[in-house]
């Protein structure tokens, strides 16, 4: 499995676990509500930085979203 794809449906799992939005996790993350749709549709590339920002507000490290 492409590594975006396991990173967006990670993201989307534990987005959903925290009931948060793509919308209330992009304002807690500071990032655009589209970027963080294109992260879990896998066509996005995350940077570490961006992995570790979209991480904080779900309570998480950044290396769950790889796993």
């Amino acid at each position: 499995m492409d590594i975006r794809v396991r990173v967006g449906r990670n993201l989307k799992k534990y987005r959903k676990e925290a009931g948060l939005s793509q919308e209330g996790l992009a304002l807690e993350c500071g990032l655009h509500r589209t970027y963080v749709s294109g992260v879990e549709r896998g066509v996005r590339n995350p940077t570490i930085v961006v992995l570790a920002q979209l991480a904080k507000p779900l309570g998480i490290c950044a290396a769950r979203l790889l796993e």
